[in-house]
């Protein structure tokens, strides 16, 4: 991995033996420029992207993906697929949930070649309009030594099945597929640190510098009042005394959405309080909000992460297009299931074309990784009612 030296010939020997075994020399370069393609891009998502797309084209697959897997539990957090159309995706009942064939790739060390996926004996089947696959070829991905996620691949397209070097390629690609996403991750924080600097000597900036200039100017338009006689400048100056005071509480406000918080330490249930504490800035009153539930015992930092965002979005929804002047927000878990729902009283979403449909169905997305549902409808009275569920365990 990036920062840590090979000290004894035998790691060296160990780690580039992938690659010794690619005996074709077009096969070699063809790995050589796959490998310095995904060093190109830091980004992680473009990265695990790119990886798949250099893997199937690699082993001349029809198919490719890779499944991140949650480190706490086990479980899927993230899956990335090439070689589906979009109306294949969309059919699909439910992306894979990392149990039996690709639950062994966690716990294997060289690549998995199989002829028929659907004969071996741990196959749990696709999920309903699921494309067939026979032919199937997987390795895992090791990030500083853990394990990231499986990165396989299916249908090979010029041969019943997938070869012995096709699996020496693909062990190669994923070990630099490991250091990529090593580089992406620390590439990552280093941007989130140079923010987190940069949102906190903005804060600093606007209270020690502008809030004191405009205290002081507010102080000496104050002392001008007592000597101003005139009833209509008077006004004048009362009405910019008060527009400085809602200023300043608006840069103090500013102040408190910049300051870097340690979201480690907060519970699901307090970070929505807080993000529909600051939704008030675009709605202009405050939401209702209900929590109930073990919700810091049950929801993992990976759930809590797409809840918040459709959270996110539903709220800006509602502050763009629904005209409301109430929106109750609902957080329950019970039975091991969460479910959020946000209700306004306002005209209702459009639901045509347009950023309002491009949102929802990033809300639907984001319920259906997870293996639960999103729905859209009319409210009891008026106005429309947005519910997330997902399930908390593994089916």
């Amino acid at each position: 991995m990036v920062g840590r030296a090979v000290t004894t010939e035998s790691a060296w020997h160990a780690w580039t033996m992938p690659y010794r075994r690619v005996t074709d020399p077009w096969r070699l370069q063809q790995l050589l420029e796959a490998v310095l393609l995904l060093e190109a891009d830091l980004d992680l998502d473009a990265a695990l992207r790119h990886i798949v797309e250099q893997a199937r084209q690699l082993v001349n697959a029809r198919y490719g993906a890779l499944a991140v897997i949650e480190p706490e539990s086990g479980r899927l957090a993230q899956f990335v697929n090439v070689g589906f159309t979009p109306e294949q995706v969309d059919r699909i009942d439910h992306p894979p949930r990392g149990t039996g064939v690709l639950g062994m790739l966690l716990d294997i060390e060289h690549p998995l070649r199989l002829a028929d996926l659907t004969q071996h004996p741990t196959a749990v089947g696709f999920p309903a309009h699921h494309p067939p696959m026979r032919s199937f070829i997987g390795v895992p991905i090791l990030v500083d030594g853990e394990v990231f996620g499986n990165l396989y691949l299916t249908e090979k397209m010029d041969a019943d099945e997938f070869s012995e070097e096709d699996g020496d390629v693909l062990q190669a690609l994923a070990q630099a597929a490991g250091i990529v996403v090593d580089n992406a991750r620390m590439h990552a924080k280093v941007g989130e640190l140079g923010v987190a600097a940069e949102r906190a000597r903005i804060a600093h900036d606007l209270h020690d510098t502008v809030i004191q200039r405009l205290f002081a100017t507010g102080l000496s338009l104050q002392n001008t009042l007592r000597q101003v006689k005139a009833p209509d400048l008077l006004r004048v100056l009362h009405t910019a005394v008060d527009d400085l005071d809602d200023t300043i509480r608006q840069i103090r406000t500013s102040i408190f959405a910049l300051e870097p918080l340690p979201t480690g330490r907060r519970s699901p249930g307090t970070r929505v309080l807080e993000l529909c504490a600051e939704s008030v800035r675009s709605l202009g009153f405050e939401p209702s909000v209900s929590v109930s539930g073990p919700i810091d015992t049950e929801v993992s930092e990976h759930v809590a992460g797409h809840m918040l965002a459709v959270l996110r979005e539903a709220l800006t929804n509602v502050a763009r297009h629904a005209h409301a002047g109430r929106v109750d927000v609902s957080l329950l878990v019970a039975d091991h299931r969460l479910r959020l729902t946000v209700t306004d009283d306002g005209v209702g979403l459009p639901m045509g074309s347009g950023p309002a449909s491009r949102g929802l169905t990033n809300m639907a997305e984001r319920a259906k990784l997870l293996g639960g549902s999103f729905t859209i409808a009319p409210g009891a009275a008026a106005g429309t009612e947005m519910a997330f569920e997902v399930p908390l365990v593994t089916k």
